[in-house]
């Protein structure tokens, strides 16, 4: 984008989006924030960062822009709270759709897993993220309780596509330019079978826009996953 390129352009780009940047900065760390504040410079510094670090391959730019502002804040709590004694967790991450009340498995098994680790906000945040890239493709994050593969040897072949996908710049690039499953070269170079693929084909395209995006904390379970089923 032409703001990385240019001083001045990317001036103009950052004043128009001020707002958005002190938006997500507020939104994070569960209190209002101003350009006094410290999480306005290192919001701002993120934000500049996006911009250098963007590709049309990373989908919308806001919502590129967003992960990468809320990571580095994220990082910033983390680093305050070892001079505290608790850090409080804005509940306003967790302040899901109702469509997200009926699918209380997934969450249950990601929200497990960030508490563990203390990525609760920036987990929940990428639920979001992610859910809205998925309707591009018709469904959402929280179908995925009903159409993952539960044998082990349908694991394993939902796994070869997904791999092969994310090593394969051309399959990601018609997927996300068409938002179908290119199923004839990958039922060709992986020998799955047309059926399963299409069977689970949300689950794969899931796979493939978390792992190839900037989805770092769904990418991680996601690698748990996949390592879990090619023992």
């Amino acid at each position: 984008m032409e703001a990385s390129q240019n001083e001045n352009v990317l001036n103009t780009f950052i004043e128009q989006n001020e707002r958005n940047i002190l938006h997500i900065a507020s939104k994070v760390s569960g209190h209002y924030i101003t350009k006094s504040d410290d999480e306005w410079a290192i919001a701002l510094t993120a934000f500049v960062q996006a911009v250098k670090e963007y590709d049309g391959k990373k989908g919308n730019f806001l919502s590129f822009a967003k992960l990468v502002v809320q990571r580095r804040l994220i990082d910033y709590i983390r680093q305050q709270s070892k001079y505290k004694p608790e850090l409080a967790v804005n509940p306003v991450a967790f302040d899901m759709e109702s469509e997200e009340e009926e699918n209380n498995t997934v969450r249950s098994a990601v929200t497990k897993k960030s508490m563990e680790s203390g990525r609760q906000e920036s987990l929940a945040f990428e639920i979001r993220t992610v859910n809205e890239n998925l309707k591009e493709y018709g469904f959402s994050f929280f179908d995925l309780t009903k159409c993952s593969p539960k044998a082990a040897k349908t694991k394993i072949a939902c796994g070869k596509v997904i791999n092969f996908c994310i090593q394969d710049s051309m399959a990601v690039k018609v997927l996300k330019n068409t938002k179908l499953l290119p199923v004839k070269i990958l039922e060709k170079n992986t020998k799955v079978p047309r059926k399963i693929i299409e069977r689970h084909r949300k689950y794969i395209i899931a796979a493939i826009v978390i792992l190839s995006g900037e989805y770092l904390e769904l990418a991680e379970y996601l690698r748990y996953i996949r390592e879990e089923m090619i023992q």
